[in-house]
């Protein structure tokens, strides 16, 4: 499992050096903790549903990077045992560059399933700290209109 995780990171570090994303070190082992760790959010998606699609993938990746990044110990309780703030912000930063990476492939469709769910996240997320709504907001217009630029239809 861990020989697959490593050639997985491996496969999203190109994907997002492709949109000018540099990740810096991070072991099979990390992702693995990472993935397999405890939430606050009651999060469901699985380690073998990220590892087969390529913007989940890219998702989790960077909010592992921008963790380390902010100096966080990456276990099996970072998310837990991080401010909420903290984990909002890697995770913000994970959904622009999974987006970005998205555009870049014309994914129109992944994009605004994503800018849905997102959308949902704000309204009802009880976690998400009042001062993280107004990144949130921005980050939802940004690809809102850049889809609306890039195939002149809305997301209903």
């Amino acid at each position: 499992m861990l020989a697959e995780i490593e050639n997985k990171v491996k496969i999203a570090k190109k994907m997002l050096e492709s949109i000018n994303y540099f990740v810096g070190e991070l072991s099979a082992k990390e992702f693995f903790d990472y993935m397999s760790g405890e939430t606050f959010s009651g999060d469901t998606i699985t380690l073998k549903e990220v590892l087969g699609n390529d913007y989940l993938l890219i998702h989790e990746v960077v909010e592992v990077n921008e963790l380390k990044k902010m100096g966080r110990t990456i276990d099996t309780r970072v998310i837990v045992d991080s401010p909420k703030s903290i984990i909002y912000a890697a995770h913000f930063r994970a959904l622009e560059k999974e987006l970005e990476y998205a555009l870049r492939m014309k994914d129109y469709a992944w994009v605004k399933s994503r800018i849905r769910l997102q959308k949902i996240v704000l309204e009802n997320d009880p976690h998400l700290p009042e001062e993280m709504k107004p990144k949130a907001k921005a980050i939802l217009e940004k690809f809102i209109r850049a889809v609306r630029d890039e195939n002149h239809l809305w997301i209903q």
